[in-house]
């Protein structure tokens, strides 16, 4: 058998994952879902247009491009990456090491999104996975291989992802977040936040996406701060992440 240099294996399967993923779309009508939500402590990925039309499929992390460093970075050499299976990713690892293909040993190099859809697909091939979705937070791309669909959604690790989340009317279950009263969707009132941010973006534990308006700003101001009567004023709210940008989108188009 005639061992195949890297961009030969690679562009194979390359090949072979297209048609897989195009009967995968198709099979679960993935394109009808408008949002995303993962949960790296239990390697799930929820697709949702609102709690009646949502589907939940367990993945594996197998790497990000960053589109400002143009650098990609496998899930088993990435220290910020929390989810529990992400040394599956190491059987990759060692198969770029018995044939020598150097991208799939290296932790992170320069790349291009082409070279990540072949590392993606090389790992498909290796991982066997039933099909594959990329997440986009910012400049970052999250490579993704679904392996299995969750048929049990009332599974402990979906209720505990619940939990965690605030449920909205709109977006069923999703990240919960912090508006002053004033916030509405007929009156632009302004859009203050406590640091700059974009949908789906990781948070430290000690984050929280909150905005207020700038009346609430002025009052903010003119007491030093957050107090008894800022916070009286703003009477904040809990809404969930999709309302909180739903709304920044309107007070700053």
């Amino acid at each position: 058998m005639i061992k195949l240099n890297y961009e030969e294996f690679a562009e194979r399967e390359l090949n072979k994952l297209i048609d897989i993923q195009e009967k995968f779309l198709e099979e679960f009508n993935l394109n009808s879902y408008k949002h995303w939500f993962y949960e790296s402590e239990f390697s799930i990925l929820r697709l949702f247009n609102n709690e009646q039309e949502e589907i939940f499929f367990n993945y594996i992390p197998i790497g990000t491009f960053s589109n400002n460093t143009m650098t990609w970075m496998w899930s088993w050499f990435n220290k910020s990456s929390i989810e529990p299976n992400k040394n599956e990713t190491l059987k990759v690892k060692d198969f770029g090491l018995e044939n020598k293909y150097e991208k799939l040993f290296d932790g992170t190099f320069t790349a291009n999104e082409y070279d990540a859809s072949q590392l993606l697909s090389i790992s498909f091939y290796i991982l066997n996975g039933i099909g594959i979705y990329k997440v986009t937070s910012d400049h970052l791309d999250k490579y993704l291989i679904l392996t299995s669909v969750i048929e049990n959604k009332n599974s402990a690790e979906i209720t505990k992802m619940k939990q965690n989340n605030i449920k909205c009317e709109y977006h069923g279950f999703a990240r919960y977040a912090f508006v002053c009263q004033h916030l509405n969707f007929e009156h632009k009132t302004g859009f203050e936040e406590a640091f700059e941010t974009f949908p789906n973006m990781n948070l430290n534990d000690d984050e929280d996406l909150q905005a207020w308006c700038n009346d609430c700003e002025k009052i903010r101001i003119s007491t030093n701060g957050w107090n008894e009567e800022s916070e009286r004023y703003a009477n904040i709210r809990l809404i969930c992440e999709y309302c909180y940008f739903e709304l920044k989108e309107f007070n700053l188009k």
